[in-house]
């Protein structure tokens, strides 16, 4: 199967850009179903635009809050809340969907994105930055993610090679590491297509 939940082990940690890539090495649709801050612009805008989607490999996103809070606070201050029956999975293969943040965000006063993963069931992609502290942030995620009996298809990690990360979460975790994605000073269309070639998913 090569429809993925992407989810990552912080916010700004590089989803929408793996997202991206992933959709264009798969010819995928791209989904991301609960998008905040888009007074900053949204995710979905970003991968349509650098990718030339056309409509039909775009959905929007169910739920589109403009302050950049986790999902459960951005619904709140327009007295609204996140339910699961209105994310309903689309009838459309190969997708890729997004989460918001990592899979401990809460969406509501008792549903996190790791309840979303679980109502979906895609095979999951984590992302994870290579900054100190990383190792931890990867395999609480993973663990957590392992515990509940999902598919982990592997790890992402955005910022470049660094010394001994990738081995360190091999070795505790069993997941494989799919790709070492260097830092880019610009993102463009190639670009997106050079971190897909290096995506071994």
């Amino acid at each position: 199967m090569t429809s993925f939940f992407i989810t990552g082990t912080d916010t700004n940690i590089g989803k929408t850009v793996i997202a991206a890539a992933l959709v264009y090495k798969f010819n995928a649709t791209y989904w991301k179903p609960i998008q905040t801050g888009a007074v900053e612009g949204t995710d979905t805008d970003f991968v349509r635009n650098i990718l030339a989607l056309p409509e039909n490999r775009i959905i929007s996103p169910a739920y589109t809050y403009n302050p950049p809070l986790s999902p459960h606070l951005a619904a709140a201050l327009e007295n609204k809340e996140i339910t699961l029956e209105r994310l309903v999975f689309p009838a459309v293969q190969p997708i890729i969907v997004e989460g918001a943040g990592g899979i401990f965000v809460p969406i509501n006063n008792s549903l996190q994105i790791i309840d979303l993963i679980e109502k979906f069931l895609l095979p999951v992609i984590v992302v994870a930055g290579t900054q100190l502290g990383t190792i931890n942030h990867t395999l609480l995620t993973l663990y957590a993610l392992q515990n509940k009996g999902f598919a982990v298809k592997g790890v992402v990690l955005n910022g470049g090679p660094q010394f001994g990360i990738r081995a360190t979460i091999e070795h505790f975790s069993g997941v494989q590491v799919l790709g070492e994605i260097p830092r880019y000073e610009s993102l463009e269309t190639r670009t997106i297509q050079a971190i897909a070639s290096n995506i071994d998913a």
